[in-house]
């Protein structure tokens, strides 16, 4: 009981854990800032207004306020602000203040900036998740905050005698997520070109899944936001850059849905590939007139899927019924969350049974009158691209501590078969042949077969759509499924999924597969070589033995003795790969300090990093000093202090 009375805790902020890619990249971390408190029976009457003037004048805060902070004699401590930077620090230490109190504080970075926005989230002023990852895990990222404690005279004051007590903070855990940092890039650069093409006026959806597992890759969304400030700019413009429109948007998905009804229709054997069909170009179901977006004519089932041919739905849907139609859309996860691990996700609407008559469920048979979210829609694509199996969606690995122990993992979960493995292999030709051969030609790649299908859905006012397209690869053994929805495009030359959202998919699915090192079919892959040992060879030796090695090399620094060599020996590369060759031993450790000035933390590390130096970051923003100054000679290994300020100051 005596205790609290003889001592004061100021309490210090704890360390809330990293968020990382996949691959260990760090997509959320802490920079170390400063919280400014005040004892209020430290600071004398007299002085106690100078004081909150020149606090709220160095803080940019409401004199008003601060005074009646400081003024308050029955706390121990007042916070006074959060967050601070060390310029505004150094300058609060200068004013010598008795009662002051200047702690370390951390604050939230996120180095790729507005790259996944919408999975990582993004924290408050107190650091708690308030959205994203960040909200989701929150219990998991918190730390437990650490104080100090200082001993105090009988009427609060600090007092000179006695040693402060410093219980350190304890970490939080860090979340390994699913998300590929590369693949991501991938997925964004192609939506903000979409954007640019189609000028959406509702945004766009990419995401990129492992078909197989559920795994999700990437998942972009636009508009987008930059967690490090997420609210910039109009209050009204805030919660639109924020909804995650890829878990959290339902829409109607068109022919795109057409892969479960053809899907439903082999697996209960009610339609034979060579099958005829006939369309006139529209179908009468109970007095109601369905148009097709075209008079196809004569056409099999194959060539009906390629040709998204309406009627030919229609008639599979009459043959599926409404009992059976309904379960494949319920196996299928349509009309229920997926369980993603991310906040905000939507249900989808799948009408009652009891409400769906012959006009329903010719319209459900392709796509329409049916709402899903685009994870939904992914989920289900990859379950007929993957032998029938509809995965869990996976967007977090594990959850870490900070010594890397896995604290608990997440596993890929198979939630149920839904179409037998001989279905979907005939599927996945089918939806092969719909970009070989049908609408969807414009997501063909060349060296590989390609799978997909197109969707194009007119809302319920004139004039706007939604365009999509998903799409798999390798066919016959998928690796990577992508899927892309542009809402309400307002491209003049056309609105249909397969020339606005199927080269987009194109172009994720192209990068990421070179990424990934998925072989094209006919191109030979170049062969592996081990790089040979030609340290403190002579010079004319080594080029020759790395010529003979099928490899070549460039030639840094002055001798004729090769003191140091990139890539190690027994590194293993590709052949004609390029081996530095360093000539002059006490150069190759000593770099010159690059100046930093101006750039971003993102920037300022990559470029040190890539010189074998070591950075220290303080503050945020854009760099402002450094030390050592630019042209300074360090060795290798050593580290460059680097001062960062927002822009705007």
């Amino acid at each position: 009981m005596a205790l609290p009375q003889w001592t004061l805790d100021v309490s210090v902020s704890d360390k809330r854990g990293n968020i990382f890619d996949r691959n260990g990249k760090v997509l959320a971390e802490n920079i170390s800032v400063n919280k400014i408190s005040v004892i209020p029976k430290e600071i004398p009457d007299s002085q106690r207004e100078a004081v909150a003037e020149a606090l709220a004048q160095i803080l940019n805060l409401d004199k008003g306020k601060v005074l009646q902070k400081i003024s308050n004699k029955n706390l121990q401590e007042v916070l006074i602000a959060k967050q601070v930077d060390d310029e505004k620090a150094a300058e609060i230490r200068k004013l010598n203040i008795d009662g002051i109190i200047i702690s370390e504080d951390m604050k939230r970075f996120y180095p790729n900036n507005t790259l996944a926005s919408h999975v990582l989230g993004f924290t408050g002023i107190d650091n708690q998740g308030l959205d994203g990852i960040e909200l989701a895990f929150d219990n998991f990222l918190r730390g437990i905050p650490g104080r100090i404690s200082t001993p105090m005279d009988a009427i609060g004051r600090k007092m000179d005698v006695g040693e402060d007590e410093y219980f350190e903070p304890l970490p939080g855990y860090n979340v390994v997520l699913t998300i590929d940092e590369t693949i991501q890039h991938f997925a964004e650069k192609a939506l903000n070109k979409a954007m640019v093409h189609s000028k959406p006026s509702k945004g766009a959806v990419a995401i990129v899944m492992d078909p197989k597992t559920g795994e999700i890759l990437a998942l972009a969304n636009r508009p987008n936001f930059n967690p490090n400030n997420p609210f910039e700019g109009p209050q009204e413009e805030w919660y639109k850059a924020w909804r995650n429109k890829a878990i959290s948007d339902s829409y109607e998905p068109g022919s795109v849905f057409k892969t479960i009804t053809a899907s439903a229709a082999l697996e209960e054997k009610l339609v034979g590939l060579n099958e005829q069909f006939y369309c006139p170009g529209y179908t009468i179901v109970s007095g109601h007139r369905i148009n097709c977006w075209a008079t196809h004519g004569s056409e099999n089932f194959v060539q009906g899927v390629q040709n998204s041919c309406n009627a030919v739905f229609v008639t599979l849907g009459q043959r599926l019924g409404v009992e059976k139609l309904y379960k494949y859309i319920h196996d299928f996860g349509f009309g229920q969350r997926t369980g993603i691990l991310l906040p905000g996700e939507a249900p989808g609407l799948v009408l009652a049974e009891s409400s769906v008559g012959p006009v329903e469920l010719a319209t459900n048979s392709f796509g329409q009158g049916i709402a899903v979210t685009p994870l939904q829609m992914i989920t289900a694509v990859s379950a007929i691209a993957n032998g029938g199996k509809l995965m869990q969606p996976l967007i977090v690995k594990s959850i870490v501590d900070s010594n890397g122990k896995v604290v608990k993992e997440f596993k890929p979960k198979v939630v149920r078969q839904v179409i037998s493995e001989e279905t979907s292999s005939t599927m996945r030709e089918i939806l092969k042949s719909v970009v070989s051969e049908g609408t969807g030609k414009a997501g063909y790649i060349e060296g590989f077969d390609v799978a997909g299908k197109t969707g194009t859905t007119e809302k319920y006012m004139p004039g706007k759509y939604v365009a999509s397209f998903i799409g798999f690869a390798p066919a016959e053994d998928p690796k990577v499924i992508v899927l892309v929805v542009i809402d309400e495009p307002n491209n003049p030359e056309t609105h249909f999924g397969s020339q606005l959202a199927a080269p987009v998919v194109k172009s994720i699915l192209e990068d990421t597969l070179r990424y990934l090192e998925v072989q094209p079919r006919g191109i030979e892959k170049p062969a592996s070589v081990v790089v040979p040992d030609v340290r403190n060879m002579k010079l004319y030796e080594a080029e020759n033995i790395i010529l003979s090695n099928k490899l070549n090399f460039i030639i840094e620094g002055n001798g004729d003795t090769v003191f140091d060599q990139m890539p190690k020996p027994g590194a293993i590369v590709e052949e004609n790969t390029q081996v530095i060759l360093y000539l002059n031993a006490e150069k190759i450790q000593e770099v010159v300090v690059p100046d930093l000035t101006g750039k971003s933390v993102k920037e300022a590390t990559e470029i040190l990093n890539s010189l074998g130096l070591k950075i220290r970051i303080k503050g945020s923003g854009f760099a402002v000093n450094q030390s050592p100054k630019e042209g300074t000679i360090l060795k290798k290994g050593e580290t460059v202090e680097v001062e960062f300020r927002p822009k705007e100051n």
